[in-house]
């Protein structure tokens, strides 16, 4: 069977399959944290601008419309091969849903509490670390569960540029017509996005509750 010859493979091959493994996860949490880094301060500083906002909103969104790898393809003229130019695309791909889930938390946030807070005194930073954070986190970890997604699905499409990752699997198995080593790829990578879900949206559900 084409499954027990993929998991054969692994045994037989299990250095060069956790280097590979290794390398996609390295690629999609620095792509994702960096991502994140960048997404969540921008979204808390343009939400409350309306102009500033849409401006944002619609950049991002034209971002989400680029297929991954024309992402990916674009950044190997600039930086060339391997995991840097990886990074950087895939950062782009995760930076749009972290940044749109960051300011709708922020406008769902009712203005009587904002006005309440700024009438008991409080400043700017504590209605943030107190107030605005908190009540967004639900919103924000949608985000991040839907660009944890997509990263862990581009992050294939970086062997096409040397980033490495389970994706090279993926490709040689196309490239030999040989399934078991499609497989080995393949379901690794669906695993991740499955785990990613169930994790995200179990720490979404545990923030909603306590919000």
């Amino acid at each position: 069977m084409i499954a027990i010859d993929a998991f054969s493979w692994i045994f037989n091959n299990s250095g060069t399959f956790f280097n590979a493994f290794n390398r996609h996860l390295l690629m999609c949490v620095l792509s994702l944290g960096i991502a994140f880094v960048i997404a969540v301060p921008l979204g808390f500083a343009v939400a409350r601008a309306p102009r500033a906002a849409f401006a944002v909103v619609n950049i991002a969104g034209a971002l989400r419309s680029i297929p991954s790898l024309a992402i990916l393809s674009a950044a190997m003229p600039f930086l060339g091969i391997g995991l840097l130019p990886s990074v950087v695309a895939l950062i782009v791909l995760a930076v749009p849903p972290l940044l749109l889930s960051t300011i709708i938390g922020i406008r769902e946030i009712d203005a009587s509490v904002i006005d309440a807070a700024d009438g008991m005194g409080m400043s700017a930073g504590q209605m943030l670390w107190e107030i605005e954070l908190p009540l967004a986190v639900p919103s924000i970890l949608s985000g991040v569960r839907t660009s944890a997604i997509q990263v862990i699905g581009g992050a294939a499409l970086a062997s096409f540029i040397g980033g490495g990752g389970l994706g090279d699997f993926i490709n040689a198995g196309i490239a030999i017509m040989n399934m078991p080593r499609l497989l080995v790829g393949a379901v690794p990578i669906a695993l991740l996005a499955i785990f990613a879900e169930l994790a995200f949206g179990a720490l979404e559900r545990v923030f909603t509750q306590r919000r």
